[in-house]
């Protein structure tokens, strides 16, 4: 049965630059839990302050030679964070360093087609389809020989984490998703919506030509950087702050991968075969019972369902935040502590 969670129970403090509370997830009667929950201190930290990993690797996992960022102890609780389109790992330069402080062993990973991430051979399909990105982070699980983590993401990284959550709980100990369940397939693709929620995803239907092709191609960077501005209005970023991310997008696959992942959503690409069955499996909106907490910005520009829609959708513990303060869709990087905080929030009750 679900289990909701009572937002005042317990609260975090930190222990720098003042005092931060968190509403703690769980139930009462949880000593385990209490006693995890008043380990955990958070130093407190503003969006900007960071603007490098400590720590850049490489892995052969799956197709991929993965790029990704590593932070904490080797030996803490592992957590994932997954990026989305049109971003990459610096949208946690500031949420990575909180956790690791906190013991967590936090990692990074470019998506591929983002950054160093490279296919190991040429002849493999430049394939888009969400289930293709999240056989790719548990094909990155086993090669760092995690058995278990916690997910947590935003955009394209929300709907992998929500995808391996559904299919693999074994493999998810809890997950932080923002906008909530984003689970789709094909056929919900092909469902009109009334026309003004149609506007907003006017770039779905650029990139279904091959003139929306050739000008991702051309301007990918000023591509991005309007998306950024419409999917987070309030969010005043600096160049050096786009640039860092921008250069993730010169990756050689990134183009395919994105023209792909929005024409196969689409119907008008095909798939692998491969991922047929597991396409099947999310066709059915599969429920996801891991300890869940999902958030959404105040200010979100980008297409998102509202939380009263998806709340069905998680069948464990669970909890939802909207993070005011004119957040937008990048939220881990907008509002990083909140972000963090939601991330031991949720881990404290598994």
């Amino acid at each position: 049965m679900s289990q909701e969670i009572n937002p005042h129970r317990r609260r975090f403090f930190g222990v720098a630059a003042g005092t931060i509370a968190a509403a703690q997830f769980g139930m009462i009667g949880s000593a385990n839990a209490e006693a995890k929950a008043k380990q955990v201190q958070l130093p407190a930290t503003k969006p900007g302050a960071h603007t490098s990993f400590v720590a850049l690797k490489q892995i052969d996992a799956g197709v991929l030679n993965v790029g990704y960022a590593e932070a904490g102890p080797a030996g803490g609780p592992p957590v994932i964070l997954l990026h989305g389109w049109p971003y990459d790992i610096y949208s946690f330069v500031d949420v990575a360093p909180l956790l690791a402080s906190a013991g967590y062993r936090v990692i990074v990973p470019y998506l591929r087609g983002y950054g160093s991430t490279r296919f190991l051979a040429s002849e493999t399909v430049r394939n888009g389809q969400p289930s293709a990105l999240a056989v790719d982070i548990t094909a990155l699980m086993d090669a760092l020989r995690i058995e278990k983590a916690t997910l947590a993401g935003f955009d394209w990284g929300a709907r992998t984490a929500c995808i391996i959550a559904a299919l693999w709980p074994e493999r998810c100990k809890a997950l932080v998703s923002v906008s909530g369940y984003l689970i789709g397939s094909q056929e919900s693709g092909k469902m009109p919506l009334p026309p003004k929620a149609e506007l907003q995803w006017w770039y779905q239907y650029y990139f279904a030509t091959e003139r929306g092709r050739a000008g991702y191609d051309k301007y990918r960077h000023d591509f991005a950087k309007l998306i950024w501005q419409i999917a987070s209005p309030k969010w005043d970023f600096d160049d050096a702050t786009f640039d860092r991310s921008a250069s993730a997008f010169d990756n050689p696959d990134h183009v395919a991968i994105v023209i792909h992942n929005y024409r196969w959503r689409l119907g008008l690409a095909e798939g692998e075969s491969k991922y047929d069955d597991l396409e099947k499996r999310l066709a059915q909106a599969p429920v996801i019972t891991v300890p869940t907490i999902t958030l959404e910005g105040d200010a979100n520009g980008a297409p998102h369902p509202e939380p009263a829609a998806y709340r069905s959708k998680f069948s464990g513990k669970y909890m939802h935040r909207t993070i005011k303060g004119g957040i937008g869709h990048n939220l881990p990087q907008e509002a990083p502590q909140a972000f963090a905080e939601a991330v031991v929030n949720v881990v404290a009750e598994t």
